[in-house]
């Protein structure tokens, strides 16, 4: 089981399944949705996630019929989204989930459209907290 949650914590869940098809997604959707270079997604079964929300905090952003995207009317965080067409199946962002998954992410999919200063290869320095400089 995995637990989740958006940022301020009014929303919180479970899930009691597998994500499948985990994916980073550089398409300019996802980059405006998630404000950053990419979004990263897998497919869950609607049936596997289990919401606790007692303030009713969660809505969503129909961004063409029959496709939701669902967040926190606090925080904005994203949770997940729904096709109509699949109504059995929600699309995760995988940056809300709280617990460590085991699944790994296939692919980085529409790089044709990534944002013009991402570098997928890069070699930039990493850090265990923010970078030296930084006071």
């Amino acid at each position: 089981m995995y637990k989740g949650s958006c940022l301020c914590g009014a929303i919180q869940y479970s899930l009691n399944g597998a994500i499948s098809d985990i994916i980073h997604c550089h398409c300019s959707l996802c980059r405006k949705s998630t404000g950053s270079a990419y979004a990263t997604n897998g497919f869950i079964e609607a049936k596997d996630l289990q919401l606790s929300d007692s303030d009713n905090m969660l809505t969503f952003y129909e961004s063409e019929p029959g496709k939701r995207k669902y967040f926190c009317r606090v925080c904005a965080s994203p949770l997940y989204s729904a096709n109509a067409k699949y109504p059995g199946r929600y699309r995760l962002r995988i940056g809300s989930l709280d617990s460590d998954i085991c699944e790994r992410p296939l692919s980085h999919n529409f790089v044709t459209s990534k944002a013009n200063w991402d570098d997928l290869d890069a070699s930039l320095p990493r850090y265990e907290a923010f970078e030296p400089s930084r006071k």
